[in-house]
């Protein structure tokens, strides 16, 4: 024989599933609230970033487009509260500075800047240091601006399998000749970018021994240290390779105060 149920038993069930539902649906909203919180965060963190940057590269009387800054790592408030940050980029774009004179220009500059410790308080404050265990930094310098420094009339620069290329036209003894080599890029004892053109030939150049003179010393005299502006974050030029877009430059540091940058 069939028991009946009290319909009274299901209701507490219904609402048992209702109570789990309702918990559940909370539980997405505080989640949302926290990662909307999160993003919020970063954003105000980004900004604050970006405006010491740009006081940083004014004081180098440097200039640049605004820079863009990116906070990496999530979640980014639990980064706050532990005091360290994963990753910290910073795009530079245009950086243009006068060093002795002469325009450098940099088209590109990004900084990564890794496991960076800053506490709370220091963030409240604005008071203590903020600093990074490693800061990489990766340039371009333009051909055109090189080539403005060489200040020779129709020199152009280039890459060619990995070389750095010359092109120039001349007048040899009387003959309107074009000089065309390569380049030896190294990264000077001071920091500056060594060019030292040591290959360099024109086609019909007469066999005489005045016009191979005339082609040694003009490898000379556009064979310089190009000094590079002061970068940011203490970094160190490493490495320069030509590129079809310019000289890249890699530099790094480690041990860096960000908040007392250059």
């Amino acid at each position: 024989m069939a028991q009946d149920y009290p319909v009274d038993q299901a209701r507490p069930r219904r609402r048992g599933r209702k109570l789990l539902i309702g918990l559940f649906v909370l539980l997405l909203l505080l989640a949302g609230l926290l990662v909307v919180a999160d993003r919020v965060a970063v954003g105000v963190a980004e900004r604050m970033i970006g405006d010491r940057v740009r006081q940083e590269i004014a004081k180098q009387g440097a200039q640049s487009a605004p820079p863009e800054v990116e906070v990496g790592g999530t979640p980014f408030l639990t980064q706050v509260l532990d005091g360290r940050y994963q990753r910290i980029t910073i795009n530079l774009r245009d950086v243009q500075a006068s060093v002795e004179g002469d325009a450098v220009r940099l088209p590109v500059l990004d900084v990564t800047a890794r496991n960076v410790r800053a506490s709370l308080d220091t963030l409240r404050t604005g008071q203590g240091d903020v600093v990074a265990d490693t800061v990489n930094g990766a340039g371009t310098i333009s051909y055109e601006s090189l080539a403005a420094l060489l200040n020779r009339p129709g020199l152009t620069l280039g890459e060619q399998n990995g070389k750095l290329t010359v092109k120039a036209p001349a007048d040899i003894l009387g003959q309107k000749l074009t000089i065309s080599g390569t380049a030896d890029v190294t990264v000077a004892d001071n920091g500056a970018v060594a060019l030292r053109f040591n290959d360099l030939d024109a086609a019909g150049l007469p066999n005489l021994p005045l016009a191979r003179a005339f082609l040694s010393n003009y490898a000379k005299s556009i064979s310089i240290d190009v000094p590079l502006p002061e970068l940011p974050f203490q970094l160190a030029v490493r490495e320069v390779r030509p590129l079809p877009e310019g000289l890249a430059v890699t530099a790094d540091a480690k041990n860096v105060p960000i908040n007392s940058a250059g």
